[in-house]
Order: structure tokens, then sequence, then C-alpha cells
């Protein structure tokens, strides 16, 4: 009677799961609220004349909680008895709320260690539902404050900001996957998404473009910087008129900082071009500001041009775009030309084109959504039209950023693609490398082993005296003074794959060239012979002035150089076998470096194997004899 079925414990747990993220929700909300309100409270506290009770600063606190999510609040109050909207939303404001929503609706959707958690949509939906209800306590407990929420903007924006950052959050949580999209999209974007390469193109676009928003609001801010900098005085004359007292001010001076990220917007459409309004009857632009403005006394504002036509200064400001268009351009080119990755593997010209146009869009979208919110009005008559005018700002940003960002992003593609020393010359791993590339690779790996094996050959020659051998190797080239030096390297390396257009087959394991024998070269050639794949009449041989540096501590010439000393010292070193299971090294120790054949040059004959062309010239030179065990080398 106590035990409950899977499926009893499954539904239970997943109303659990919905239930908490419907309280997370609740949570984030009342954390915004509270922590503003405590702000509100403080400086109601600290202000020697409150002009209302506790109650009337809680509906205030609620109001403006209310302004952080984008409502338009109505003031009452006013000389005239006109009630006057106020719809200039502090940006800086709505981080707070916007994180919060979003973090709650992150940590709903990850599932518990040991239970699964609840799905997506149960999640974003239970933490939209929890945030809106405190939304709608908030709004009943604002209507009868100095600022009243506009009941029109309850659902748009606000219902929408948080519905937004919920669904960030769910993303975030289910690792930001780029699709599949829902059942009841467009059919083609499904098949769309389904495809990595425009998802890489996708992903390419959005960062482009953030890049360029961002650009453009870094340069705003430097241009209201500036320009507070010029009219520093003015700026000081409005913070200090409008407050006495230092709990005032210091009210004064969190409004301004809350309304630096608008400020910022407001400098970023004035480089643009279409600047921003001052009333309905004036115009702030780089050609100068037309018209009365209706400026309210504020210490941000003091950084609005004087009246009259634009000096040079002021057409200054048309740096900002072009840096913005020229960000979208540099991150549009990094990704069509990448620094770590093949030449073939660059976009072409379409495809950079069309991510850039992409950017471009996506940078205009985004400016477009940042100047709405960035300006509104802030009362009735002139003041009706205040800040930025979106329609205006977006599509000049696109005019900007699409007529010097593309051809910028495709000259920047063509200097990271035919600079000398980019990254195309750099090495690069072998499953990148094209066919093309690789067999070329390889055919000149064969002609340097083919030079070397000519130069071991023309050493050993010196070492035991047999100078015709060298000459015939060399084949007719001088010998350098260097030679000794260079060519102790050269049998680690003497092989190679047959010669091209019809060589002869490689040797197999078991039958290893003579040291001096060219790769393509029949396994009976006489030593010193070169194939027509390396010879000196062939159209692809390069000749090669450099060896490969020889692997002087490895145990293979350890071994060797270990040999050749006991064997020049008489027996006084000790037994030093190279191979212990070799059987011709447990019949004679003192011959154990070297395996015997018929017609090797020391011991008697070895029970199987070639003949053994190794000597001492090859101890002497410090390279150690083949083994009829070992494979080849390949190039």
């Amino acid at each position: 009677m106590t035990q409950r079925g899977p499926k009893a414990t499954a539904e239970r747990n997943r109303t659990l799961d919905l239930a908490s993220a419907l309280v997370r929700g609740a949570v984030a909300a009342g954390l915004g609220l509270g922590s503003l309100t405590v702000l509100v409270m403080v400086v109601w506290i600290s202000s020697p004349y409150p002009d209302s009770g506790p109650g009337g600063v809680l509906r205030a606190a609620a109001g403006v909680w209310l302004l952080a999510h984008g409502a338009g609040l109505v003031r009452p109050d006013t000389l005239s008895g006109v009630p006057a909207p106020v719809s200039v939303v502090p940006l800086l404001l709505v981080l707070g709320p916007v994180w919060l929503a979003h973090r709650a609706a992150r940590d709903a959707a990850e599932p518990e260690e040991g239970r699964p958690g609840p799905s997506r949509a149960g999640a974003f939906c239970a933490v939209t539902a929890g945030y809106l209800l405190v939304v709608a306590g908030a709004a009943a407990c604002a209507r009868g404050g100095p600022l009243r929420p506009d009941p029109d903007t309850l659902v748009f924006p606000v219902a929408l900001v948080v519905a937004g950052a919920a669904a960030a959050g769910v993303w975030t949580a289910a690792g930001r996957p780029f699709g599949p999209l829902p059942s009841w999209s467009p059919l083609v974007l499904q098949e769309a998404t389904a495809r990595t390469l425009f998802r890489d193109r996708a992903e390419a676009a959005c960062r482009s473009a953030a890049a360029g928003v961002t650009v453009l609001l870094g340069g705003g801010a430097l241009l209201v910087a500036v320009a507070l900098g010029r009219n520093a005085g003015a700026a000081q004359d409005a913070f200090l008129g409008l407050a006495g007292d230092w709990s005032g001010r210091f009210a004064v001076l969190l409004l301004a900082a809350s309304l630096v990220p608008n400020a910022a917007l407001w400098g970023a459409a004035y480089g643009l071009g279409p600047g921003f309004a001052l009333g309905t009857g004036a115009t702030a632009t780089p050609l100068g500001l037309d018209g009365t403005p209706a400026v309210p006394r504020f210490p941000l504002l003091a950084a609005v041009p004087d009246q009259g036509p634009g000096s040079l200064l002021n057409g200054a400001a048309l740096a900002v775009p072009v840096a913005a268009a020229l960000a979208v351009a540099w991150f549009t080119a990094r990704r069509a030309a990448p620094a770590d990755a093949p030449r073939a593997q660059a976009w072409s010209t379409r495809e950079t084109v069309r991510v850039a146009l992409l950017a471009a869009l996506g940078c205009a979208a985004g400016t477009a959504l940042l100047t709405a919110v960035a300006g509104g009005p802030l009362g009735t008559g002139a003041l009706r039209e205040f800040g930025p005018v979106w329609w205006l700002a977006g599509p000049a940003a696109l005019v900007w950023t699409a007529g010097i960002g593309v051809p910028a992003a495709l000259l920047l593609r063509l200097w990271r693609l035919r600079t000398q020393g980019w990254a195309w010359r750099r090495d690069v791993p072998e499953a990148d490398v094209p066919p093309a590339t690789a067999t070329a690779t390889a055919r000149a790996a064969a002609t340097a082993t083919a030079r070397a094996a000519a130069a071991a050959t023309a050493v050993e020659a010196e070492a035991g005296g047999k100078a015709e051998v060298a000459a015939e190797a060399v084949v007719g080239r001088r010998r350098r003074w260097w030679a000794p030096w260079r060519g102790r390297g050269g049998a680690s390396g003497a092989a190679g794959d047959a010669a091209r257009g019809g060589g002869a087959a490689a040797p197999a394991a078991s039958s290893v060239p003579a040291p001096g024998t060219a790769p393509d070269a029949a396994p009976d050639a006489p030593v010193g012979a070169v194939g027509p794949g390396t010879g000196r009449g062939d159209a692809g041989f390069e000749p090669y002035d450099f060896l490969p540096t020889d692997p002087w501590h490895e145990n293979d010439f350890r071994e060797a150089r270990w040999a050749s000393l006991k064997r020049g010292s008489g027996g006084l070193m000790a037994d030093f076998a190279t191979d212990p299971g070799d059987p011709a090294d447990r019949a004679d120790p003192a011959d154990s470096a070297f395996p015997t054949g018929p017609a090797g040059p020391t011991g008697p004959a070895g029970p199987a194997g070639p003949a053994d062309p190794a000597g001492p010239a090859d101890c002497a030179a410090g390279r150690p004899a083949p083994d009829p065990d070992r494979p080849g080398p390949t190039p």
C-alpha cells in the first residue's frame, strides 16, 4: 500500500519540477523589485524634505521597476493638470531584471543530479508565469502612486522582455544549440538549419553584427564623453542646480548613471547621420542643430551641440560608423580566411559577400531595436518626441556597414590569402592537406631522400677509401668540404617511394637497398645508381642544399656507435647486443651489432637474410646497419 509505482513517481517529480520553476520565476522578480525598493527607500530616508510616506515610496519603487522592463509610466501631478507620459527607459536598470529572469530559467531547465529535469517548454512557461505574477502585483501596487504604469504596455513590451530573457536562459541550459527549428516553422528554414555550412555562416554573421553594434556603442559613448568634457561647466551647473542637499545630488547622480547607455546610443545615432530629436521642433545632426530645442536641465544634456551649422569637429563623428563597418569587415574576413586553416578551406567571394551583407543587416536591426528603447516622450507638447528615431537610425547603419563593410571584407580576405608569410606558409595536419598538396609534398620528400642517400654514399666511400664509388654516386657533382658532416644523417632517411611514371617497385621489407642506391633503383642495381625519378634530367628534380638533421641520440644510433667502438677496441669493451633475440647475436657476440649474410664483410654467414652491405665505414660515419626484419622507411 505504501509502495509507489514508477509512473506515479515520474509524474510527481515532473509536477514538483514545474512548481519549483514557478517559484524560481517569482523569486527572481522579487529579488529585482526588492533591491530597487531598498535603493529608493535609502534615498527617501536620507532626504530632509520627504513629500510622501512609506506607502508612496513603495509605489514609486514599483513604478520604477516596471519602467526598467519597458513599461510606460504616467505622471498625473503636473502644473497644467494634464497627465504627462514618461517612456524613456534607463537602459542600465534593464540589466538587473533581464539577468535575473535569464538565470532563473537556466537553473530551472538544468536537470538535477539523480533525477531528470523538466522539459524545456515546461521550464520556460513556469518561470515566465511566476515572474509575470509578481509583475501583475507590482502594477496593482503602483496604480495609486506618483508614477502609474500604462496598462497597455504591460503586455508589450514587459511580457515580451520577460519571455525573451526566460527563453535565452532555457537555450543556455540546453548548450546554446542552433537548430533544429520547431515543426511549425517553414520547411525551408528547417532544411537550412540542418546544414552545418549554414550554421557556420549564420554564426559568423551574428558575431560580426554584434561586433558592429558594440563599436557603435563605444563610439557613441566616446562622443558623449568628449562633448561633456568640452561643456564641463554647463554640466556642473545643471548638476548642482537640480538639488541643494547631498541626498538629492546622490539621486541625480544615480539617474544620470542609469541613463549613460541611452546617451551612448544617442551619440551613435548622431554619428550615423540621422541624429536625435530634442523636441518636436529641433534635430541635432553632424551638419548642425536646426530649430529651437526643448531641453530639460540635466547634466547629460549639456553634451548637446550648440545651435547653428556644424563644424569640422562635428563632422569627425562620422568616424564612428566607419569604425563599425571596418569591425564588421574584420570579423567577417577572419572567418572567411582563417589563419589556422589551409588555403583550400577559405570562403569564396560570393560567400564572403553574403555573410558580410547578413552581418550588416543584423547590425542595422540591433541598432534600430536599441535606439527605439533609448528614447521616447518625456511629456506633452514639445517633449512628445525625444531621442533618436529608430526607423532612420537602422537604415543608416545598414548603408554604412554594407557600403564600407562588404568591400573592406573582400580586400581583407585577399590580403590574408596573398600576403607572403601568412598562415598558408605554415604546416597543417595531413588530414587538412588537399590531395594535390600531399602528392607534391611526397614527391619533394622522395627527391630529398635520394640526394641524402647519394651524399651518405660519398661519405662512406671517403671513410673506406673507395673514391670511385663516391664519384659514381655523386653523379658528376663536385664534392664539397662539408660533405662529411652533412652525410652523417643520410642513411637514416635513405628511402623513398617508387619512381614517378613507371619506375621499378620499391623493395620488400627484407630486401633493403644499399645506402648509396636511389629509392627507385632496381634491387640489384650497383651502389650509387640513380633512378629516372630523381635524375638530373627529370623535370620535377629540385636540388637541395640541406639534409635532414640526424637523430644522434636515438637508440639505433647509440647501438651502432657502441658496436663500432667495441669492434675497434680489440675485445677490450664489453659485449652490447643490439637485438638479444637475434640468433646471430647469440652465436657471435662480437658481431652482434650487424646482421651477417653470405656476402657480409665480417663474421660467418648468418642463418638467413640477404647480403649485408654494411661495413666499418658505416660505423665510422655513425650510421646503423640495415635490419632485414625492419620494414623500410616511408617518406
